[in-house]
């Protein structure tokens, strides 16, 4: 059964990830440890993306870091080095989603579907933060800071910053006005300036103060459909979104 971690959080972090709790996990007999951690918990507008990521051998690429730490060319680099060093999947949770059930559960949601998209099976999972995703198969542990303290979160933090960056792009090409490509949804002073003069898009999430409280939109108002909402089981059009591509086309 998963399990939460017993490390406390360290009061100061590495100069850089170590693997130092993927070989505490091997030395308890995991052969397969994956590390998940997510991007665009804090933004207004865009979709919330898990990434999983298992490295085949513990040979990782040289400068993996949290993703917060890296300029964005370092990021893109890395983001390739890492998918032809490890296995890797990525989902995504929809602005409709992040409404409908609130950001918190729709990260988590993401991880679950990220790590059950691997190809290769972990039985043993490293999560970054303080909770754990529903539904894993295999043990795990939740790693406060853990994308500056384990390699393959930190791996899987940069997976998840460029695979939603790449989808911003999408967005600001769709909707020019709003300049996603450019604060990728936070909350700037542009981005403020832009929805008062023209209001939200259909991928400003709702559930959000700033946008709820500010636009004086309704809760009804977040059910509008967007672009990385599709359908899958069939329970309910755009409440299940497929994981994309790990590399998604801009």
């Amino acid at each position: 059964m998963p399990r939460a971690s017993d490390s406390p959080p360290l009061l100061e972090l590495p100069a850089e990830p170590t693997d130092r709790f993927e070989k505490r996990a091997r030395r308890r007999g995991a052969r397969a440890v994956a590390g998940v951690d997510e991007a665009g918990r804090g933004p207004l507008a865009g979709p919330v993306v898990a990434a999983a990521v298992l490295f085949d051998r513990p040979r990782y690429p040289k400068g993996i870091d949290d993703s917060k730490r890296l300029q964005p060319a370092e990021r893109e680099r890395l983001y390739e080095l890492i998918l032809g060093a490890a296995t890797v999947s990525v989902a995504v949770a929809s602005r409709e989603r992040i409404d409908r059930v609130n950001i918190l559960r729709a990260s988590l949601w993401a991880m679950s579907r990220a790590l059950a998209g691997l190809a290769r099976r972990p039985d043993h999972v490293l999560v970054d933060g303080n909770m754990l995703p529903p539904d894993l198969f295999c043990p795990a542990e939740a790693i406060v800071d853990g994308d500056a303290r384990s390699v393959s979160i930190a791996a899987a933090s940069i997976v998840a910053k460029v695979t939603r960056d790449r989808l911003m792009a999408r967005l600001g090409h769709a909707f020019p006005v709003y300049g996603f490509e450019q604060h990728k949804g936070y909350s700037t002073p542009g981005h403020f300036e832009v929805l008062r003069a023209q209001g939200p898009c259909d991928h400003h999430r709702r559930s959000f103060a700033p946008v709820r409280l500010a636009l004086g939109l309704t809760v009804e108002d977040a059910q509008t459909p967007d672009m990385f909402a599709a359908s899958q089981d069939g329970s309910r059009a755009g409440a299940t979104e497929q994981a994309p591509p790990a590399n998604p086309p801009v």
